[in-house]
């Protein structure tokens, strides 16, 4: 691997953390740095669930941009 593709790869991992971390606040989820244990389960599946969802209406948009 590339030392290109792991700066790629670590800048797509800090983008998706920063992401987490506004969907969690748009929730009102209290997300901290390091161990979140104190979470319910409905707590942080709301947040992948809803970060799911914005990564496929932005996906569609894009599609539906190219046509």
């Amino acid at each position: 691997m590339s030392t290109n593709s792991k700066m790629t790869n670590k800048q797509a991992k800090a983008a998706l953390n920063k992401f987490k971390y506004e969907v969690a606040n748009e929730l009102g989820v209290n997300l901290k740095q390091g161990y979140n244990g104190d979470l319910t389960s409905r707590e942080a599946g709301s947040i992948g669930g809803q970060m799911v969802k914005k990564l496929v209406e932005k996906a569609a948009n894009e599609m539906n941009a190219q046509e």
